[in-house]
């Protein structure tokens, strides 16, 4: 399977035709037609996934100070779905997270997201800097061209009140309430949390 791709390390993009086998999804083929120019898309998911992550982190840091942790999981619960929904309304894009330990159900990766997260935990492992870590194609999804555009979300501080391995038991009580498949606890500073994912319309060639 032939994609036009690209990823980021600690140095500038890397622009390439990787090829790739197996397919990563079963909904998600190679993009047959010559792909447009991937800037434009480019800058347009990178301001998406930036007005996400800086949206979030100011509701959870503010929640936090206001309530604690037990008052953050409120913002990931509610409002966070509500802020992803409103950035994908104003940019005609379809905005949201992803992980590999996923707290979520519905932020569970597909097969193509799943290749690319583990792809970010190789690049980590040989020492790349998660904060510069995306990666893109041009794919065919349910028989549609489309974009889309992955940015690593490394663990930062704010995240542990509610991801970390040292958490108070009411919390964990309350955790275990609203997402009995929880698998998003155990995270150090600096891991891998996820990902911010993103897919763009292409218009189809004539």
């Amino acid at each position: 399977m032939r994609i036009i791709s690209a990823i980021a390390g600690t140095g500038p993009a890397l622009v390439a035709v990787l090829t790739i086998a197996p397919p990563l999804a079963t909904t998600s083929t190679a993009y047959a037609a010559q792909a447009p120019d991937p800037a434009p898309y480019v800058a347009k998911a990178r301001a998406a996934a930036k007005a996400l992550a800086t949206a979030l982190k100011a509701r959870l840091e503010q929640a936090i100070s206001e309530g604690g942790a037990e008052n953050a999981i409120r913002i990931c619960n509610i409002e966070a779905p509500e802020i992803a929904d409103a950035i994908s309304a104003d940019t005609g894009l379809s905005v949201g997270r992803t992980a590999l330990k996923w707290r979520n159900p519905a932020n569970r990766p597909n097969d193509w997201e799943r290749a690319v997260l583990k792809r970010f935990e190789r690049e980590k492992a040989a020492g790349a800097d998660l904060k510069k870590l995306e990666h893109f194609a041009f794919l065919t999804e349910d028989g549609k061209p489309v974009f889309r555009y992955m940015k690593a979300i490394p663990t930062a501080e704010v995240c542990l009140a509610c991801h970390g391995s040292d958490l108070a038991p009411e919390l964990v009580e309350k955790l275990d309430k609203l997402y009995p498949q929880d698998r998003a606890r155990g995270f150090k500073v600096g891991d891998l949390r996820g990902a911010f994912t993103i897919t763009a319309p292409v218009p189809a060639t004539p």
